[in-house]
């Protein structure tokens, strides 16, 4: 029970609830007078509050669980009897449905289908939002699947936010083909007017389209954007330094089309063993200026998203396709990172220059691999000098040892009519690893010029993980015989070491999963907490600005840093930082979730034809509901319901992430090899259904604790011919 010196947590909810600005343990103790030791206990006594769901917590920030933070992005989706506007957030994380806030509409005006900057204030009724600014105006769009019930014509929508089934008239419809996914708006009630006929509901395209409008991604440009971009002229290479000698290479996918960076390495002549490293970086800023129309849309959508089929650009394409894409053999603008290693790998000095570069060569990952391997090549000096530098750079970072999981992606390829090919992961390269590790090296030079400038940036940030997690993750360790050092401050190399043990073992993949749980989400942010997986003290996002928002406005810092021009960010963005730092975390948080639906959807169309095949996978999931499988060839994710499972009851162990049976003690576990039957596929939700075949278990069976383990619902017993 909390000390009387201590708030209790009513006050404590109280307060963070009331609070319009940051809220974190500093300022509860400020509020509440909590001094000396009693810190200490306030500190614990905010860790079990977060443990137990009370609070959640992001960096230092503390806030109520599901609560929308103070200044977000909110979609106008509809109004009260009274005619008040109400809007849902664009991105949502909490359980349920996302909240309805009325807007408050003062002195501005949002309409139906807007997009508004909005901050928050909570209410014993609810959410109030005051409107910052209009982001986005648009007509309310919806998606939906013509089809004909009964002899009558209806629009069934698709994605959660829109349950009404709309009819239409033949004459609505024209000549539109029934299964046809279209894009329709209904005005003043039940009009409707189809805007764009996709194509059939099972096509990849629909497919991604489906995740793009359940989302609210903005896929296609206002008009005055689109002429913004292409009024845009070619620069020159007056008021610059002209680079266009050096010969510059680009590395990156072989489908790429917008080329962001160029790198460039040359032995140090003043330090034998070291190496200068020049990174250029597609100068946007010089383009996009603050608050324009191509800036407004450019901050709206945070960052671009890929898909299999398609890219939903953050900038036209006139732009990241053509005028600042560092393409091979055409002058282009950059902003350039000029840095000098020693002979151990470690930064002495960087410089920032505003350029003119030329790339010689535009090459792929697999190419710059195989030359660096030896095949002939006019690039070979050049390549061999980029891997050179790399082999001394890695020296500093295998020392400072960032955070290493062993966490393959898939990549999904498509055949020239759209559809799934074949599902591969793609090998790591030392080609990639040296391309990421000169843009850390550019990103951190980035952060150092500015904070030594005293010009503020949004940071890329990733806190250290939270003491009720690092608890959890012990008591998950502990059962594998495996410490994990409690009472010091835990660093990546002491994740590295308990991967390096298990790696090769039957424990791999799950201590892999676990450890990666336990950490916390990147995002960007004004406030320095340095970046926990990379083990870097300060680090910010410099190296993409055609993708990438962050990326943008750490450029025009930069340029007012080093007063490289007149286009550097400016007093208004330097108050903004903190709600733009929120509004793109979102967006980032977005297309993933985005991204990673459209695969399910196109897995679970490829594996539609599959149904009653064997597949092996592995446990990616338990709950007390059942399991989560994840296929080891397409990587596809299914869910097992425990009533397939067992026939005795099965108690679901939080500690050591299993469903165990209480009786017979047989363990499903987190990380078990299994083999599944696929049941049922449903592409347009991406759902797959899995019943266990066989099952390898990687951890020892035990009959489940009672103080420790929380009992499931019992499983019914197996229908006649139920398999």
């Amino acid at each position: 029970m909390a000390k009387p010196d201590v708030p209790t947590r009513e006050d404590i909810l109280r307060f963070v609830a009331d609070s319009q600005g940051k809220v974190g343990k500093r300022e509860i103790a400020k509020a509440f007078n909590v001094r000396g030791g009693d810190r200490i206990e306030l500190k614990a006594l905010l860790a079990d509050m977060a443990a137990e769901g009370l609070l959640s917590r992001s960096g230092k920030r503390l806030s109520q669980p599901g609560s929308l933070p103070r200044v977000t992005v909110l979609a106008v989706t509809g109004k009260t009897a009274d005619g008040d506007l109400l809007a849902t957030p664009t991105h949502w994380e909490g359980e349920g449905e996302p909240p309805r806030v009325h807007i408050s509409t003062k002195g501005r005006a949002p309409g139906m289908g807007d997009r508004v900057l909005t901050r928050i204030t909570p209410t014993k009724d609810g959410h109030v939002g005051s409107v910052i600014k209009v982001l986005e105006r648009r007509a309310a769009e919806s998606i939906g699947v013509l089809e004909s019930i009964g002899g009558r014509l209806q629009l069934s929508p698709i994605t959660k936010k829109d349950r009404d089934t709309v009819f239409v008239d033949k004459a609505t419809a024209g000549d539109t083909p029934i299964g046809s996914l279209v894009r329709y708006t209904a005005e003043r009630g039940r009009n409707v007017k189809i805007t764009e006929v996709v194509g059939p509901a099972g096509s990849e395209q629909a497919i991604s389209l489906i995740a793009i409008m359940a989302h609210g991604i903005p896929d296609r440009f206002p008009e005055p954007v689109l002429k913004a971009a292409e009024a845009a002229k070619r620069t020159t290479v007056r008021g610059r330094e002209d680079w266009r000698a050096i010969p510059f290479v680009t590395i990156d996918p072989s489908d790429a089309k917008d080329h962001d960076d160029a790198v460039f390495a040359e032995p140090d002549p003043d330090n034998d063993g070291g190496h200068i490293v020049s990174v250029a970086i597609a100068d946007v800023a010089h383009y996009v200026r603050p608050d324009a129309p191509m800036d407004r849309e450019a901050r709206l959508r945070g960052n671009s998203t890929y898909f299999p089929d398609r890219v939903v650009p953050m900038l036209p394409e006139r732009l990241s396709n053509d005028l600042c894409s560092l393409r091979e053999g055409e002058a282009r603008p950059a902003i350039a990172m000029r840095m000098v290693f020693g002979k151990d790998g470690r930064k002495t000095r960087h410089s920032v220059h505003r350029v003119m570069i030329r790339s010689a060569r535009s090459l792929a990952y697999e190419e710059a691999q195989r030359i660096a391997d030896g095949a002939p090549s006019d690039m070979a000096g050049q390549v061999g000098a980029l891997f050179d530098a790399y082999a001394t750079l890695k020296r500093a970072r295998d020392n400072r040892a960032p955070l290493d999981l062993d966490l393959p992606e898939r990549k999904i390829k498509l055949t020239p009519e759209g559809t799934v090919a074949r599902v591969i992961v793609p090998e790591r390269l030392e080609a990639h690893k040296l391309i990421e590790e000169f843009m850390i090296q550019a990103n951190v030079a980035a952060a150092e010029t500015c904070e030594a400038a005293k010009v503020p940036i949004l940071y890329r940030v990733h806190d250290a993980p939270s003491d009720d997690k690092l608890d959890a993750l012990r008591e998950f360790l502990a059962t594998l015989d495996i410490k994990l050092a409690k009472g010091t401050r835990l660093r990546p190399e002491h994740f590295n070491a308990i991967l390096a043990r298990v790696s090769g073992t039957a424990h791999q993949h799950i201590v892999n999963e676990v450890v990666l749980r336990s950490q916390r989400q990147a995002e960007y942010a004004p406030d320095n907490l340095g970046h926990f997986g990379l083990n870097l003290r300060r680090y910010a996002h410099f190296t993409s600005p055609i993708r990438r928002y962050a990326d943008l406005i750490v450029h025009r810092a930069l340029i007012r840093a080093e007063g490289l021009g007149k286009d550097g960010l400016t007093d208004e963005e330097i108050e903004e930082l903190g709600s733009i730092g929120e509004a793109i975390s979102a967006t980032e948080r977005r297309s993933m979730v985005t991204e990673r639906e459209t695969v399910d959807r196109l897995i679970a169309g490829w594996l539609s034809d599959k149904v009653g095949t064997v597949m092996e996978g592995r446990i990616a999931g338990v709950t007390r509901a059942g399991l989560f499988v994840k296929l080891d060839d397409s990587g596809g994710d299914g869910f097992v319901p425990i009533s397939t499972l067992s026939a005795e009851y099965l108690v679901h162990d939080d500690t050591t992430h299993a469903l165990i049976g209480q009786v017979t003690g047989v363990t499903y576990r987190l990380g078990d090899a299994v083999s599944v039957r696929l049941a049922e596929a449903a592409p347009l939700s991406g759902a797959l259904r899995f019943e266990v075949v066989e099952h390898e278990a990687t951890a020892p069976r035990r009959r489940p604790p009672h103080r420790s383990g929380r009992p499931s619902r019992r499983a019914p017993p197996r229908r006649k011919g139920r398999r």
